[in-house]
């Protein structure tokens, strides 16, 4: 094998220390600790978190990915909700409304939950809307629509929502009372969203009136939507988070599959990254365009499991020989 030298044209250089600007592909060897070390790309990657406290599909969260909520869902009460560390998942108090399919934003001491699905005895679309403290819930003034499958982004004061079945239209909140927006230029339902409310994405899903899975994206600015770059990968059923220049879609349905596709988005387009471990549909999402978080959901069968999203990184890593 070639010398490094003959490769690279320079020889490895000894340093007491680690350089602090160092390139991608450089190697060193540390005196002062003894090791090869060289500075590399890690790969975007899924990992394991902790469990849910029961399985469950069809409830939704929002916050950070060391700091979530998720509610809902069809676990032994549908009114659960539960909040995340970072690690582990712990009870926290229900909601007020039974309810599955609906919409989150905000953070997890400052949450809300808007519209979903009440199950039996009910079996009906609510317009019902809770905010969450962090430990507890109270009800709200409702979002102008009684609808399901819709997606909500932002924050408990500056709350979006938008999309579901069978309405299409965007509402706004500020805390207090709800108005309506401009309508998405693709009505649809089980689409992904995330952003502000002055700067939101809403993706992929599909219409009531075909079975065709959707890849439209579109752009709210706070007014009205643009239709914007297609998702890679056309799906419903699925989660997104971050911000309208730096978010992430993944998961959901294709036709009767369930995919771990996750997708980056800067903004103008999407990009393919690392996939999630266990592809799933309808789950709890929280995080941003950099860290996202899936908990529960429905593979081939319901599941409590938690994933992880970390994007990629640049580091100083030990050089071995395996």
């Amino acid at each position: 094998m070639a010398a490094y030298k003959t490769l690279k044209g320079q020889s490895i250089r000894k340093v007491a220390q680690d350089p602090t600007n160092p390139v991608i592909g450089e190697i060193w060897y540390n005196t002062t600790i003894g090791v090869l070390k060289g500075y590399q790309t890690i790969i975007a990657a899924w990992a394991a978190g902790g469990n849910m406290p029961s399985d469950g599909h069809g409830g939704q969260g929002d916050g950070t990915q060391t700091a979530a909520f998720s509610a809902g869902g069809t676990v032994v009460n549908t009114n659960s909700s539960f909040n995340y560390n970072g690690s582990s998942w712990t009870v926290s108090g229900n909601m007020g409304t039974n309810r599955y399919t609906f919409g989150a934003a905000g953070t997890q001491t400052a949450g809300l939950v808007a519209a979903g699905f009440v199950p039996a005895p009910s079996s009906t679309d609510t317009s019902n809307v809770e905010e969450y403290n962090g430990s507890s819930w109270s009800e709200q003034n409702n979002i102008p629509a009684v609808t399901e499958q819709n997606q909500s982004c932002g924050t408990q004061t500056a709350a979006l929502n938008f999309g579901g079945s069978p309405s299409s239209t965007t509402a706004e909140y500020d805390g207090t009372n709800w108005t309506t927006g401009g309508s998405l230029n693709t009505g649809r339902y089980a689409l992904s969203g995330f952003g502000t409310q002055t700067a939101a994405v809403a993706a992929g899903g599909r219409t009531p009136a075909s079975s065709t899975l959707l890849a439209i994206s579109e752009e709210y600015n706070g007014t009205s939507w643009a239709e914007g770059n297609d998702l890679n990968t056309a799906r419903k059923d699925f989660s997104g988070s971050g911000t309208q220049t730096v978010g992430m879609v993944y998961g959901g349905n294709i036709n009767t599959a369930k995919t771990g596709a996750t997708e980056q988005y800067d903004g103008t387009s999407y990009t393919n990254t690392t996939s999630m471990i266990t592809g799933r549909r309808l789950f709890s999402r929280a995080g941003g365009g950099t860290s996202g978080l899936a908990a529960s959901g429905q593979t081939t069968t319901t599941v409590s499991s938690t994933e992880e999203f970390t994007d990629a990184f640049n580091a100083a890593r030990t050089v071995t020989t395996s």
